[in-house]
């Protein structure tokens, strides 16, 4: 006997919050796979009388379900709800108000869904990934980790140097307004779809196969419709410097307002913090990875080979390069198609460096695979393996054709980082990459590896030693010194040259002109003896040369005049930016106006003129951003000073981010903590 159904509850309310995605709003279902949500099913006549009353009930996604596929499932009522597979129970006593829970299965296709009821009764929910479920591959077990990697809608990416990591916060914003709608539709706009979207819907059941879709997409190289077109020039026609950006909201909403036209431009943290939103939009746990000093092996040799002049500049010809860091994403799944061992992490790198299977894409690999050299692993394990394994050689070019290796210890792969659990901290994880430097381990590693030139490696040292030391206080505007500091370990009397250049040079390795430059033909050192050759940086110099990155690559080189052998020291230094002090005046209360009050001083020895604070926050900001010009010029020393209003619209801890922009200070960024009360 078939329930005559009058009107129907979806309970919104209820289950989105119970399916942690009220923050998407509360006037439409969006439930997670393996989990059970429940409907108000209000009948006109009669009463539901278990064991006769019947219910047929379809589950379809995409343009073409077929059951085949799992992107249609047809089943009755039963007795309980089974969390193995689609499945329906009604949970209330006899009356004429039924209340029906259903589920999902654990390995469903995410999407858009029509659940039709005895074929005439119909109605639209989404479904996600669901990480708080044990059965789906994406079950992460800690709520402290789930809060983090897939409910946080703002984060820190960390940037600068080895030396002197800078954390940039970013706003993820996943739950905003539109963007999980977005994030849907880079799916729909991906090739495969487009060729075959039944095949493709279906292939949405499998997390591996969706975060590889989302790699290829997030960048637009393959003229795919993708979101995010990539720029490492100096200037930004027709665009915006990646630099510009606070967050991923503005670029997913101008990319699905604009009929999926490229937003112009990002860079590898703009591609990774992008990835890293759509993901946990879908549902699995994700986070953003920085590599210093990271490779980019076009020749999959393990070596990235450069050449220097006895000048000490570089030849820029090779296509391999190392960038001073490299950021990606690591998403956590089971890996079900890979032998045991391999669950957990996996990384995956959206910025489109090289092909893989004839797209731009890269990934998902899992992070152990890295680890233990297993380089035949799904998917492009080489390629990851090189950017925090491959080998820096430096070949000194001498006038006559001839060439000699340079003693260098630069060391690619260093402090892995990302965002501590809970707190704003850098939690180093260079430790899931790789085994200790020299350990038994990362030999054998190497040796599966095939690494051959880091096992030949027993690096000669002539006895000559080379080190860059840096003055305190060094931030942009001033002047300063850095230190050549040249020691003779040998018993004999040394007699050298000493080049000791500075460049500005782009995150990305790219060198540009000379801030700096000292060539000393004579420098003899006597057995034992050090000495301490000083570089002045000043201002008026370096001002017009540096790179939106505001960093400077040092680098010395010491020729040994008797033996032609050479040792080199190479060094960045980042030029710290003033910093943003930001007061919130207000009670911090959902949807109370608040002020944050603006400061920023003008360290520079110019004016500074279009001087311009802009904020930006989840559920502070309204899903978009806030600026406020500053009229008048602000002088040497004097401070720029601005109101910004905001409304919070959510309770909880919330990150506003804030820009500041001038015709001669770019982009300086600062952040602050708010928790907004109820």
């Amino acid at each position: 006997m078939s329930l005559d159904i009058g009107t129907w509850d979806l309970a919104c309310e209820f289950n989105n919050t119970d399916h942690h995605t009220e923050l998407n709003g509360m006037d439409r279902l969006i439930v997670r796979r393996g989990q059970a949500f429940t409907i108000n099913l209000y009948l006109n006549s009669g009463s539901y009388q278990p064991g006769s009353s019947q219910l047929h009930v379809t589950a379809e996604t995409g343009p073409q379900p077929v059951e085949q596929y799992g992107t249609r499932a047809v089943f009755g009522l039963s007795d309980e709800i089974d969390n193995t597979c689609w499945s329906a129970a009604v949970t209330s006593p006899p009356c004429d108000t039924v209340c029906l829970s259903v589920c999902a299965a654990p390995d469903a296709p995410i999407g858009r869904y029509v659940l039709t009821l005895d074929g005439r009764i119909q109605f639209e929910f989404i479904l996600l990934f669901n990480p708080w479920c044990p059965r789906d591959v994406v079950y992460m077990d800690s709520e402290e980790k789930l809060a983090e990697y897939v409910l946080s809608q703002d984060g820190i990416i960390f940037r600068g140097d080895a030396n002197y990591p800078i954390p940039l916060a970013w706003y993820f914003g996943q739950f905003e307004e539109g963007i999980l709608d977005t994030c849907l539709r880079i799916l729909d706009m991906n090739p495969k779809h487009k060729r075959n979207p039944g095949k493709d819907c279906s292939g949405r059941r499998n997390v591996i196969y969706v975060t590889r879709v989302l790699s290829a997409m997030i960048n637009s190289n393959d003229r795919d419709d993708g979101v995010l077109e990539g720029c490492w020039k100096d200037t930004f026609d027709g665009g915006v410097s990646p630099m510009s950006w606070r967050g991923s909201v503005q670029i997913l909403k101008t990319w699905n307002s604009t009929s999926c036209m490229p937003v112009r431009y990002g860079q590898c943290w703009v591609f990774a913090a992008l990835a890293c939103t759509v993901s946990r939009a879908l549902g699995i746990p994700c986070r953003v990875v920085t590599n210093y000093y990271s490779a980019h092996d076009t020749n999959s040799n393990l070596v990235i080979e450069r050449y220097v002049n006895e000048k000490g500049e570089t030849d820029s010809s090779t296509r391999d390069m190392i960038w001073n860091y490299h950021c990606w994403v690591e998403s956590w799944m089971t890996r079900p198609d890979l032998p045991p061992g391999f669950d957990g992490w996996q990384a995956s790198d959206p910025t489109p460096q090289e092909k893989s299977e004839g797209v731009f894409c890269c990934g998902p690999v899992p992070v152990r695979a890295i680890k233990e050299g297993e380089l035949t692993l799904k998917y492009d394990a080489p390629f990851v393996f090189a950017e925090v394994n491959a080998d820096l050689v430096y070949v000194l070019k001498y006038k006559d054709g001839s060439t000699r290796k340079i003693v260098n210890d630069q060391k690619v792969g260093q402090k892995i980082s990302t965002k501590s659990v809970g707190r704003d901290e850098r939690e180093d994880i260079t430790h899931l990459y790789k085994y200790p430097e020299g350990s038994v381990e990362e030999r054998r590693v190497f040796e599966k590896a095939n690494h051959q030139n880091k096992l030949q490696q027993q690096q000669a040292n002539n006895g000559l030693h080379i080190t860059i030391k840096l003055s305190t206080g060094i931030r942009k505007g001033c002047d300063f010194d850095v230190f050549a500091i040249v020691t003779n370990n040998t018993e004999e009397d040394k007699k050298c040259r000493l080049v000791f250049a500075s460049r500005a040079v782009s995150y990305s390795g790219v060198v540009g002109r000379e801030c700096g430059f000292k060539d000393l033909l004579n420098v003899e050192l006597a057995p034992g003896g050090e000495r301490k050759v000083p570089l002045r940086l000043n201002y008026s110099k370096y001002c017009n040369n540096l790179m939106e990155d505001n960093l400077i690559r040092l680098g010395a080189l010491l020729i040994d005049y008797g033996t032609r052998e050479a040792v080199m020291a190479m060094r960045d230094i980042v030029l710290d930016d003033p910093e943003i002090k930001i007061r919130i005046l207000g009670e911090p209360k959902e949807n109370r106006k608040l002020a944050a009050e603006l400061t920023l001083q003008n360290p520079l020895p110019q004016p500074l003129q279009g001087c311009c604070f802009t904020i930006e926050g989840a559920n502070l900001t309204g899903g978009s951003s806030i600026t406020e010009k500053l009229e008048s010029t602000i002088e040497p020393g004097q401070e720029a000073k601005v109101k910004i209003y905001f409304t919070p619209t959510q309770s909880g801890l919330r990150k506003l981010v804030v820009d500041f922009d001038s015709d001669k200070l770019g982009h300086v960024r600062g952040y602050r903590n708010v928790i907004i009360g109820k």
